[in-house]
Parts: structure tokens; C-alpha cells; sequence
């Protein structure tokens, strides 16, 4: 019986596949790299960090987003008082 070994790219795992029939004989991960204490310190600091300035920006965005509704809704009614004073008709309800 004959077989063939695959690498996935996207896990880079080895994949053992029988020629004959297609099936997959084996799955073997790729062994992963433990970090040192220190790194994963470090990487849990910089997500932190992340966090903290993605909420500091959603906050900024926040405070003046009242005041951007009230403004665009200030403008609609403006466009609205300027429409003529006739009801909207359908193009389709001409038929």
C-alpha cells in the first residue's frame, strides 16, 4: 500500500494519506513553542494595553456622539421644511 505525507498551510500539520483510497491514515500537530514565563507576561501586557486603548477610543467616540445625532437630525428636518409641499408618489404606483 502506498502513501504520501501533506503539510497543511494553513496548521502546518502533517497529514498521511493512503494513494489508493483518499483517506487520511494519520494527523500529526505541529508541536508548539513554549514561551518563557517572562513572554507570556509580556504579550498578556500588551493586550492589556490593546484593551485599554481601544475602550478609550470607543469612549471618545461616545461623548460626542449625541451631539452628532442631534446635528444630523437638525439638518433632516431642514431638508424636510424645504421639500415641496406635494405627497411623495411611487414611479412603480403609475401603472
Amino acid at each position: 500500500m502506498e502513501k504520501f505525507s501533506i503539510i497543511c498551510p494553513c496548521c502546518e500539520a502533517v497529514l498521511t494519506i493512503d494513494a489508493q483510497t483518499g483517506a487520511i491514515l494519520a494527523h500529526e500537530e505541529k508541536a508548539k513553542k513554549l514561551g518563557s514565563f517572562e513572554d507570556l507576561q509580556g504579550a498578556l501586557g500588551k493586550q492589556k494595553e490593546l484593551r485599554e486603548n481601544i475602550f478609550a477610543q470607543e469612549m471618545s467616540s461616545q461623548k460626542d456622539r449625541q451631539r452628532i445625532l442631534e446635528e444630523k437630525f437638525q439638518e433632516a428636518l431642514k431638508r424636510a421644511d424645504t421639500d415641496s409641499g406635494e405627497p411623495f408618489r411611487n414611479p412603480l404606483d403609475l401603472d
